[in-house]
Parts: C-alpha cells; structure tokens; sequence
C-alpha cells in the first residue's frame, strides 16, 4: 500500500515540474522576440505657391522633370541635424515618398497655375516640349542646432530650351523657416512654409527666363 500510495505522488510531482519548465521555456522565447514597433507617423508636402499675377500664355510647352535629390536625402526618411556635417534621421517619422517625388508636381502646379505657357506637363511624356525644366533637392532638413529650430530647403533649378539643348538659366532657390514645435510635426508644417515661398519664386524664374526663347 506505501508503493501504491508513493506513486501517485511521484507522477503529480513530475507533471508539475514538467509544467513549471513549460512555461519558463516559453517565457525565455517570449522574450527573445523583437518589440512590436509602433506605426510611422506619415507627413506629406503639399504647399500651394503664393499667389501671384497671372500670366498671358504664350506658344511654348514646358516639361518638368521630376527632381533629382543629393545623397542623404533621396529617401522617405526625415532628416534632421545638430551638428554640422552629420544627417540624423527621425526614427517614428517618415515622408509619405521622398520629398523629391512629392516635389514633382507641386511645382508643375505652380509653374501652371502662374501661367505663361501653352501647357505645363511632366516630363517623359507624349506631348513635345520645347522647354525643360529640372530641379536638384540640394537639401530639406530640420536644422535643431539652433533654438528655436529651422527647417532649411535648397533647390537648384535649371530652364533648357529641349530643341537646341542650350541651357537658358540656372539658379539656387534657398528658404528657411522657424519651426512652431520642436518636433517632426513642427517641422513639417515650417517645410511646407517654406516650400509655399519657394514654388512662387520658381515659377516666377520659369516665366522670366523663358522670356527670351
């Protein structure tokens, strides 16, 4: 009767122990596995120019090319910096594309809206051109060296005459704006800022400098 009584015992205490192993074992796993990240916070830009006086259109076709972008910035990331030299990215923040794409046809907006040409269209397309107009992202950063923060944006801009291959003008359009928070978002609203000034400017060169054609 002691063996028989013994043995229920034993068999209780094993699966107990089994158990106890169980769970430590999926509590080791458990934690190996990475944090679940949170989503990005997505931001566009989306400024529209200031306005301006509107143009009498003349016979020329203008094709906008979408911009190119400087190494370091040809991404959706967020770029921010604090010291000279040295590109920080936000880690929760993002563009909904790279700024340069988004840039694409906001200006073509701009430059269309201004008036002055016949039709604005982006380039590669269907209808022929007789100018062209490309632009660099040189820079679109959110500066925090300084307080309160900046955001700086730098583009470089050039008008071609398509048929001749001549480049009729080239200039460096560069905007700073106060950032109103000391955050992403803060810096979104001063990029679009910004970016408000820096469409009227462009388009106001696309005109003046397609004059002579």
């Amino acid at each position: 009767m002691a063996a028989v009584d013994r043995e229920p015992s034993c068999g209780v205490g094993k699966r107990a122990w089994v158990s106890l192993v169980s769970v430590l074992l999926f509590a080791g796993c458990a934690g190996l596995q990475p944090p679940q990240a949170n989503d990005p916070n997505v931001f566009v830009l989306d400024a529209r120019p200031l306005a301006g006086p509107q143009r009498a259109n003349r016979d020329l076709v203008l094709a906008v090319s979408v911009p190119r972008a400087r190494p370091g910035f040809d991404t959706a990331k967020m770029v921010y910096v604090r010291q000279p030299h040295q590109l920080e990215y936000f880690a929760t923040n993002r563009w909904a594309d790279t700024p340069a794409r988004m840039l694409a046809p906001l200006i073509a907006r701009a430059v269309e809206e201004a008036g002055g040409f016949r039709a604005v269209v982006r380039a590669p397309g269907a209808l022929p051109a007789d100018l062209r107009l490309d632009t660099e992202l040189i820079r679109l950063q959110h500066d925090f060296g300084n307080q309160p923060s900046r955001v700086r944006l730098t583009l470089r801009v050039q008008l071609s005459d398509v048929r001749t291959r001549r480049v009729l003008a080239a200039r460096e359009f560069d905007e700073v704006e106060r950032a109103p928070s000391e955050n992403a978002y803060g810096g979104v609203i001063a990029a679009n800022r910004a970016l408000q000034r820096l469409l009227a400017q462009l388009a106001d060169f696309s005109v003046e400098q397609s004059g002579g054609r």
